[in-house]
């Protein structure tokens, strides 16, 4: 992985035209016909997700979500890059991530509809729920990566982060310890443009990757809205953290189409014509072109990925609209690994309240007052 790269890496254009680079091309050389139309699938259904979320909590059933509209090349990408065995530590907005990683389209709003304390069981797939804390998954990837070190396991840990987590001391101190004692993690940023409100030129007058070179951890710069150069140069850094070369950095350059999160109005804080310039550089169209330009693109394809991405929206509703409310008692549950004192008694103080009972202690903790 080279260390200070003039230029973020691209395979794909805007246009849909291959870029002549021999280097990175490599990696990605067994990507025929069959692969990138599933890529493409990966693209459309991770967007189709997106959007009937979005919609859900438009109408009341979500409390929150946080949209990844723009950045399906990013995570698609990079997701697709990982083996089975490896691990990620996502932030909050991977939910991409999550559908290749093969989480039941079903799970993937649990927590965001406050019925429980995470969407799917992280042992299955291989990756942690969503994370609100900024940066904080940084410490727990490094510290993941290097406990399978020193198990033995040759494997990868990748951890996913913004441009506004970058700034974060958790990200710093998981750089800064990744590097010392060669934890095989990859840390990937997804910079795309905005934290919040903040543009990315006030968290770092140089390129993020940048900050990888001062600990001594290879970086690369790539641009984020091209599936092919992301699935890359993910490769490239998971297969150097396999095989005991370290961690690595990856900037990938996108953008956030829509609000931070469904309770925020970009439009406050951005111009329209930022957005519609980067509109022209949409990570499904650009690949959809390419499919073009090489034959691959047809009426039954086209409507084969529309029938996918509109069975997995409907799961997604479905599952949402007909999801239980959870017992009150469960909100005590899983918080921590074993019985906590303090735990046990706000669970029994909470159960007293809906009881109406002050010296009632209920056994059913699924009763509702």
């Amino acid at each position: 992985m080279p260390d200070k790269p003039a230029y973020p890496v691209q395979l794909i254009q805007p246009d849909g035209r291959r870029v002549l680079d021999r280097e990175h091309a490599a990696l990605v050389a067994d990507i025929g016909p069959a692969e990138l139309r599933a890529l493409y699938e990966d693209l459309v259904v991770s967007r189709r997700i997106d959007t009937e979320a979005t919609a859900l909590q438009r109408q009341g059933q979500l409390g929150l979500w946080p949209p990844l509209l723009g950045q399906e090349a990013a995570q698609v990408g990079s997701a697709r890059a990982l083996h089975p065995d490896d691990y990620v530590f996502c932030s909050y907005r991977e939910a991409a991530v999550a559908y290749c990683r093969g989480v039941n389209p079903r799970e993937l709003t649990r927590l965001w509809r406050g019925a429980a304390h995470s969407c799917w069981d992280p042992e299955a797939v291989r990756m942690t729920n969503p994370n609100i804390v900024v940066g904080a998954q940084g410490l727990h990837a490094t510290g993941y990566a290097y406990a399978a070190h020193l198990d033995g396991a040759e494997i990868a840990t990748l951890t996913y982060f913004g441009d506004g987590g970058s700034s974060q001391g958790d990200i710093a101190e998981a750089l800064g310890f990744a590097s010392s004692w060669s934890a095989p993690v990859v840390f990937f940023c997804q910079n795309n443009g905005w934290a919040i409100s903040a543009p990315v030129r006030v968290q770092s007058a140089t390129p993020i990757v940048r900050r990888a070179y001062g600990y001594g951890i290879p970086g690369v710069q790539v641009d984020g809205n091209d599936v092919l150069a992301v699935l890359a140069v993910t490769r490239q850094a998971v297969g150097r953290a396999r095989s005991g070369g370290g961690p690595s950095f990856i900037e990938a350059l996108t953008y956030r189409m829509g609000p931070h999160t469904t309770a925020d109005d970009p439009t406050r804080y951005r111009a329209a014509a930022e957005t519609e310039e980067w509109k022209r550089r949409d990570p499904i169209d650009r690949l959809r072109r390419l499919l073009e330009r090489e034959d691959l693109y047809d009426s039954v394809f086209e409507r084969s990925v529309a029938e996918r991405a509109d069975t997995v929206a409907e799961q997604v509703r479905t599952a949402t609209i007909e999801m239980p409310d959870p017992a009150p008692a469960e909100l005590f549950e899983h918080v921590y690994s074993t019985p906590h004192p303090l735990v046990t008694e706000e669970r029994r103080e909470y159960l007293r309240y809906l009881t109406g009972d002050p010296g009632a202690v209920p056994v059913h903790e699924g009763a509702r007052p």
